[in-house]
């Protein structure tokens, strides 16, 4: 699966065995509860008890959601419904180019910039299984337009809606972190000040065909976010899940929400208060299915460690500090697996 054309190559037939997991690591979908789901959380609710925005139920509900769930949904966030449909739209037709179009995109080389990839996981005996998913990963700039950045060959549709959305984003992804930084009660910049004034920025356009056989593939294994934040925006199909109390259970897909998703640095920041829990996607046999994950993280060089003020005698720290290049490079080193990167820095408790 190394083109943009996997759908239509893909979908009609039975299940290469290159996709195929082995028993054990199968989405069992039939134990998917739908018993529970994530917080869905109206951020147009400035509702105060006491006129401290510390104490607005956003607040509270976000704080919980992020002790409980480590996601949450948002809607009413003030993104325009079209800019939302733009993208959207744009990331289907890209990934319904010809494949000689954008095939020399395709690369494992995780150091690439601008890239098509597929993931993997490694199963016994070394072999590794493709996810039934083609992803497109860049950089993205709040006050850039990408369009100068992506090669022509992709035209121009994708760089104006992307370049558009990316702008909103930025200002959805500080409100957020401000909100969740005051139910650290820590002050409203506290976390967009250790993540610094050069974060690392990436974006990640999903594409999951219709799959034959959707019991014996996953589209995106099992994983954490390695950065601070990830805003998810799916199509009308849902596909993505998240695992709590041992049980798997599935994200709604809901028009014009995004998908709010904890990263291990917020786990670490937050010295394990808030959370940043393994989720996975899973394909679909009668659609298709797209999303956008924008990843807002800090640059390489970013100590990371638990907050100061977070720290007393009651509550000593739980990870040692380190250069995020230190984590990224323990992250790297586990791929292909059930990573466990944030695990590496703790600290004896």
């Amino acid at each position: 699966m190394n083109s943009f054309q996997v759908a239509n190559e893909l979908a009609p037939l039975p299940l290469s065995p290159e996709f195929i997991l082995p028993e054990a690591k199968r989405p069992q979908l039939s134990e998917v509860t739908s018993l529970d789901s994530i917080p869905i959380i109206d951020l147009s609710d400035h509702s105060c008890n006491d006129g401290n925005p510390s104490s607005s139920l956003v607040v509270q509900k976000i704080s919980q959601a992020c002790e409980e769930y480590g996601f949450f949904l948002i809607v009413n966030h003030g993104i325009p419904e079209q800019v939302c449909t733009k993208i959207i739209t744009a990331i289907n037709d890209l990934f319904n180019l010809p494949s000689e179009q954008i095939s020399q995109l395709y690369t494992a080389d995780h150091t690439k910039n601008i890239k098509l990839c597929n993931y993997y996981l490694h199963v016994e005996g070394g072999e590794k299984v493709k996810m039934w998913s083609e992803c497109f990963s860049h950089s993205w700039y709040p006050t850039q337009d990408i369009i100068n950045f992506l090669p022509q060959n992709i035209g121009t549709q994708y760089g104006e809606a992307f370049s558009e959305y990316a702008k909103e984003i930025d200002s959805l992804v500080r409100r957020v972190l401000g909100l969740i930084s005051i139910g650290l009660g820590v002050e409203e910049d506290c976390l967009l000040k250790i993540l610094g004034d050069q974060p690392r920025l990436r974006a990640q356009a999903n594409f999951y065909p219709a799959c034959p056989d959707p019991e014996l593939t996953l589209g995106l294994p099992v994983h954490t976010d390695f950065n601070a934040l990830t805003v998810v925006l799916q199509s009308q199909v849902s596909g993505l899940q998240v695992i709590k109390d041992g049980k798997w259970i599935t994200v709604p897909a809901i028009p014009n929400a995004f998908v709010i998703n904890l990263g291990d640095q917020i786990q670490v920041l937050s010295n394990g208060r808030f959370r940043s829990v393994h989720h996975r996607a899973v394909a679909n046999k009668m659609c298709e299915r797209m999303s956008m994950a924008m990843f807002y993280g800090p640059g390489r060089d970013t100590i990371i460690g638990p907050i100061d003020d977070l720290i007393d005698e009651e509550h000593p720290p739980r990870y040692r500090k380190y250069c995020f290049s230190e984590f990224l490079e323990e992250f790297f080193k586990q791929e292909g697996k059930w990573r466990m990167v944030k695990e590496v820095f703790e600290l004896p408790y």
